[in-house]
């Protein structure tokens, strides 16, 4: 049994990790501000991440798992505040990689200012940096796209609306954009391979393998969802956030040295399987945007045949 603190631990990927390793028998506990309910079977060290926080330098643990960390200033006052920490893990984000990198991005790469991220990804890039200076044993884990169980953001569930009210898709241009994805089931075994082989590497990008673009995608959740798929394509005249849940911004990483160290990850189709199915019974969990539903209504249903 380890004693552990997930940063966050009541939304999404922190909450997540914290009902993983809580089930698996650690002794977790969250930081935050209790301002949402707590997964069950950890312990609230309630604080705010924009302080420091005296509470956390009580106590020892065997693994940091900072999650909700968003800038320099957050990650200075989370390693002020702890005590002892045998091991350090932050998830960082692939928004560190300027978008004129060559593709696939790899941790070779320089970071820089990304136009489509903006100041995140420059907060993550200084975060790092803050979390490499104090402790260049730390691992961090830079991922793409987020999916899975507790998934808040309206991505896969807008897809699976669309297809459950049996309309027609609108595909940004051609639709084929690249998605990455990553489930969070598996960058806990990530995470927990890293802590068993603790590699000399550091830093590591994180994602399925399986490249799919945007036509794949809808197919897949349409699929999943039991409906027959009809693609209706939308030029660029069109803003591509104004009916889609992603940028137009075609991007994905190298993810080898993470397959050099847990060579499985879970099939896409699986992993959209179990969302859907999470998603059918937890839909109010979700931050759903009706304005998708407005602009094709409004204009896209008026103007394109």
């Amino acid at each position: 049994m380890k004693k552990i603190l997930v940063t966050g631990g009541t939304v999404f990927v922190s909450k997540y990790l914290a009902e993983y390793y809580s089930l698996a028998g650690n002794e977790v506990y969250t930081f935050n501000r209790a301002t949402h309910p707590q997964p069950q079977g950890v312990k609230l060290i309630k604080g705010d991440k924009t302080r420091i926080c005296p509470e956390l330098k009580k106590h020892s643990f065997d693994l940091v798992l900072a999650v909700n960390i968003y800038t320099e200033n957050e990650m200075l006052n989370l390693l002020n505040s702890l005590g002892d920490v045998e091991d350090f893990i932050f998830i960082s984000s692939s928004a560190v990689y300027p978008e004129t990198t060559p593709l696939p991005f790899n941790t070779g790469q320089p970071v820089g200012p990304n136009s489509i991220w903006g100041d995140y990804g420059i907060n993550k890039i200084k975060a790092e940096k803050v979390l490499l200076k104090a402790r260049p044993d730390a691992y961090i884990i830079r991922p793409p796209y987020f999916y899975g169980k507790y998934q808040n953001l309206y991505r896969e569930g807008f897809v699976f609306d669309c297809a459950l009210k049996n309309m027609p898709f609108y595909i940004p241009k051609d639709g084929k954009m690249p998605l990455q994805f990553y489930n969070v089931q598996d960058l806990c075994k990530f995470a927990d391979s890293l802590l068993i082989k603790k590699p000399d590497i550091h830093i590591f990008n994180v994602g399925n393998r399986e490249i799919i673009d945007i036509n794949k995608f809808v197919e897949i959740c349409y699929d999943i969802a039991g409906r027959k798929l009809k693609r209706i394509y939308v030029d660029s005249t069109h803003n591509q956030r104004s009916f889609f849940p992603f940028h137009d911004y075609a991007y994905y990483l190298d993810v080898t040295e993470q397959y050099n160290i847990l060579p499985d990850t879970i099939p896409l189709y699986d992993g959209f399987k179990e969302d859907f199915d999470y998603y059918i019974k937890h839909q109010d969990e979700v931050m759903k945007k009706t304005s998708y539903f407005k602009y094709i209504s409004d204009v896209l249903e008026k103007n394109i045949i």
